[in-house]
């Protein structure tokens, strides 16, 4: 037994004596929350898979179209790392508060199959811009809902493994992704089944970079599959009892429970908006980093490490293999020791990432040091906790929304930063030691405020949390 003591809104203490383990007072409707979040869980394969499969072929597409740097930074700007995801997370978190988690899981992926389609069809750059935007919005839309839903239907002492389970979902993607990417480049082990297709598709004659082209569209198409795999999965789940006794309670007081009206609550509560302060700084700051790492991580090594294409897709799985390794032993651990303790090692080793570029880069050594302390900070990421604080410090009425108006914020100003990214790094990479100057700053604003404002929440139910912070009126 784990007994501690609680202190609530009038200060009056109690002792709460909680098993081990124990599910969520109104935890999710399914049998095993373990089950349910690898289901809602691919959403994140999903989100990373779309965001590396663009960035794994940015070479190619910009020989096969004739896209100059600053149309790359178009691409970033309304991918699934920016913009897009921004656009939808707003729409999508709400709508989750509104209407529920399940009805996000029902249509969402719907939409990024159709956005992953105009990816793999494209000719021109609208055509592949307006891909990468639709797949983008789905991928906003679904977030939110996915980190919401995975906390309201675990157990109290396995709602942080159950978010790190989520966050290794998030690191198969890219691993995944950029083998494939790897295989199937130009030169790689399968472009031979590569060019079969592209002949097939596009004739005998076909060449050169309209031939090169089809290894990131057999890459794109692989998403596709996972989403359809995905979506009947997630279709299935049932709905949050959380929710819907959140729901069931505001309507027995006559609440509005619409759109607006969650806006108005959101920003009319001075906890809420103090929190959304706290969790959009040190998600933002580390995400400007984050975005630009997850968007132009292989085209980095291309050109500022003279790099092959299949090359600089090896050395950034290999990153990512770190990360699934890290955030898998994180797993048995977060919930036991304190959340401090691996928030800061994170961010030390974001900071040893870039103070080896400041050093420069001077060989394969210092390429190989910079992955692999990166694959350290992602297994380790702010990403981790901002998921994990942002739906246990909101009360479920705006739990979603508050993590997609958060997740806007982030992802619209990630959009800017990277196109004011692509202006200092260079054409060639001549920028790059201020860009990582630029970097350190960032990440040393996120280490900063994470260590002030770090929440104690480890070992405490949703409804416990939330009635410390809010009292009883928002249970």
């Amino acid at each position: 037994m784990n007994t501690e003591i609680v202190s609530d809104k009038s200060s009056h203490v109690a002792e709460v004596t909680t098993p081990r383990p124990h599910r969520e007072g109104k935890g999710g409707g399914s049998a095993s929350s373990l089950k349910s979040t690898i289901a809602v869980s691919l959403t994140n394969y999903l989100d990373a898979g779309a965001i590396v499969a663009g960035a794994s072929g940015l070479t190619l597409w910009q020989n096969y179209l004739g896209l100059s740097e600053v149309h790359l930074g178009w691409l970033n700007f309304i991918s699934a790392n920016c913009l897009g995801a921004a656009i939808g997370a707003i729409i999508g978190g709400f709508l989750a508060d509104r209407y529920g988690r399940k009805f996000i899981y029902t249509y969402n992926l719907l939409v990024y199959m159709t956005g992953v389609l105009l990816v793999m069809c494209s000719v021109n750059f609208p055509m592949l811009l307006a891909g990468f935007l639709v797949t983008g919005i789905s991928v906003g839309i679904g977030v939110p809902a996915s980190w919401t839903y995975i906390s309201e239907s675990s157990e109290i002492y396995n709602r942080g493994r159950n978010i790190c389970i989520s966050q290794m979902s998030w690191g198969f993607g890219p691993m995944i992704i950029l083998l494939l990417g790897m295989c199937f480049a130009p030169g790689g082990y399968l472009f031979g089944w590569v060019e079969s297709i592209g002949h097939a598709i596009g004739g005998a004659t076909l060449d050169g970079p309209a031939l090169n082209v089809f290894s990131s569209r057999v890459v794109f198409f692989s998403l596709f599959v996972v989403a359809f795999v995905a979506w009947n999965l997630q279709r299935k789940l049932d709905e949050s009892n959380e929710w819907k006794e959140s729901q069931k309670a505001a309507k027995a007081k006559g609440e509005d429970t619409g759109l607006l009206h969650a806006f108005k609550v959101l920003f009319s509560n001075r906890t809420a908006i103090k929190t959304v302060c706290f969790l959009a700084t040190i998600y933002l700051t580390w995400n400007l980093v984050a975005s630009v790492m997850g968007f132009f991580q292989p085209h980095i090594y291309e050109t500022a490490g003279g790099l092959s294409n299949e090359y600089a897709n090896m050395l950034s799985c290999v990153g990512w293999v770190i990360v699934v390794a890290i955030t898998f032993n994180l797993s048995f651990f977060i919930d036991r020791l304190p959340h401090k303790l691996f928030y800061v090692l994170g961010l030390v080793a974001a900071l040893a990432t870039w103070v080896v570029i400041i050093i420069g880069v001077n060989g394969m050594g210092s390429l190989w040091a910079f992955s692999i302390l990166w694959g350290i900070n992602g297994g380790l990421s702010v990403q981790i906790f901002y998921a994990l604080w942002g739906s246990e410090l909101f009360p479920a009425k705006f739990r979603a929304g508050a993590q997609g108006l958060m997740f806007f914020i982030v992802r619209g100003l990630s959009a800017v930063w990277g196109l004011v990214f692509t202006y200092i790094y260079g054409e060639n990479g001549e920028g790059f030691t201020i860009a990582a100057w630029c970097m350190i700053v960032l990440l040393l604003i996120s280490l900063i405020v994470g260590i002030i404002g770090c929440p104690n929440t480890r070992g405490k139910s949703l409804e416990q949390i939330t009635k410390e912070r809010y009292g009883e009126d928002y249970n």
